[in-house]
């Protein structure tokens, strides 16, 4: 096919595709440098590079997110600017691809300009995972942990802050820089446990050791974290020593179905680990934290909630290919029905889904900060699917596709009784988060 053809037949599919799309914040560059803009353009914010001419026809003929995502982490497009103006469009095509499938002359220029997508030399790097064994054993899961969490402690160490907390921050102000937000929230979920001195506490999913240093240091607590990540558990560990908190924390590379202590943790939390769970597993899940936990046992459950239906197709997910796979949200209300037939009573729910919007805009200014030192320590390819997830899980929280939810659940002692107060006044009263 002729170059001028190409480019043409390009700039007709973006005319017939995009021409009734506003309001519009990006435009269009083609691989010549020739640049096309839809007609509802109010704000330029993005360009969307078009590197492979073949690529919007291989995207429209199917339009998945898997495919809009493999097109940027691969190279086949660019996203220059502000990489938020650009995930509107993917609603924007759901609601009028049934209009653009009865076209004709669509599928001419799909099919004709399709042929060519194979003939672009693509980035090399991080692949699709490639899980062995049943679905949620524990060996499995160990893989799936493993593909995401794994890389270089240094390179999550670019976007997180100084206490390498991956989960969602907690704003008290929303001009709050990362590091005191994020201290605010581990200063949320103590006071929330209602942590004493001498207390012993399981941290599942435990991550880089974050809220095992945190609790320790200023709560003066037993705490012992776990996590399947080989990386993370050796970062942890190395942490304590340093920080001379052997006698108070300790990390383990083991699976919460492992632990044989029962009734031995005054507290349980978990920050950011539940969305590994599954749904298959939540009985196993809740029933194995009420049989670690004393009776008046507390246990703090920080999760990732939406509703994704039975429809969901996981092959056509870019979330589950390439980056958390195996991973799954459950609306919850779901959540917390299992909690309570295991035998937990719910206290306390809140939601933190716009704070979750604002930590991963964080993450990734971050990121597109320290990208030359980011790429040496990952491939090209990692980098973007990094950019890529973290951007579109902030615009996924800001318009409530998904949320995030703190659940306090206590396991009663006889007769419904627990140590609790009736209010909640003294989880903010005389806040001080725990300085250097």
């Amino acid at each position: 096919m002729m170059e001028d053809r190409m480019v043409k037949e390009n700039l007709v599919l973006l005319e017939q595709v995009f021409s009734d799309y506003k309001p519009a914040h990006f435009k269009f560059k083609l691989w010549n440098g020739e640049e096309w803009a839809p007609p509802g353009l109010e704000e330029e914010r993005a360009t969307v590079v078009i590197n492979n001419p073949g690529i919007m026809a291989y995207i429209l003929a199917f339009p998945t997110d898997l495919r809009l995502g493999e097109a940027y982490i691969y190279g086949d497009i660019d996203i220059e600017g502000d990489i938020y103006a650009v995930f509107p469009v993917e609603d924007y095509l759901r609601q009028t691809y049934h209009r653009l499938a009865l076209n004709p002359f669509f599928w001419k220029r799909v099919l004709t300009l399709k042929k060519v997508v194979c003939d672009f030399e693509r980035l090399q790097g991080r692949g699709k995972a490639c899980l062995m064994g049943k679905l949620h054993t524990i060996e499995r899961d160990r893989q799936a942990i493993s593909y995401h969490y794994d890389l270089p402690p240094e390179f999550y160490a670019l976007y997180l802050d100084p206490m390498m907390n991956y989960s969602c921050a907690y704003f008290r102000d929303p001009g709050e820089n990362l590091a005191t937000a994020q201290k605010n929230k581990l200063e949320l979920i103590c006071r929330k446990l209602r942590l004493k001195p001498g207390e012993r506490v399981l941290d599942i999913g435990c991550g880089w050791g974050g809220f095992v240093i945190y609790a320790a240091k200023k709560y003066q607590v037993q705490v012992v974290g776990i996590t399947l990540s080989e990386k993370q558990a050796r970062y942890a560990q190395e942490w304590i020593k340093k920080e001379g908190l052997q006698k108070l924390a300790e990390v383990r590379l083991q699976d919460y179905r492992e632990i044989q202590e029962k009734g031995g943790f005054d507290k349980l939390v978990s920050i950011g680990m539940f969305e590994h769970v599954g749904g298959p597993m939540l009985k196993t899940y809740f029933r194995q934290a009420w049989e670690l936990l004393k009776p008046g046992g507390l246990f703090l459950n920080h999760g990732i909630a939406a509703d994704w239906g039975p429809f969901r197709i996981r092959r056509w997910s870019f979330t589950e290919q390439y980056v958390f796979p195996d991973g799954q949200l459950l609306p919850v209300s779901k959540t917390l029905t299992v909690a309570e037939k295991v035998g937990f009573e719910v206290r306390d729910v809140e939601s933190l889904r716009e704070h979750y919007a604002l930590t991963l805009r964080h993450w990734v200014k971050n990121l597109e900060e320290h990208r030359e030192e980011a790429l040496k320590l990952v491939d090209e390819v990692t980098y973007r699917v990094w950019r890529l997830y973290m951007a579109g899980s902030s615009y996924g929280f800001a318009t409530n596709r998904h949320s995030v939810f703190q659940a306090l659940l206590v396991k009663n002692r006889d007769n419904g009784r627990n140590a609790l107060p009736l209010t909640r006044e003294d989880i903010y009263g005389g806040w001080k988060v725990l300085e250097p």
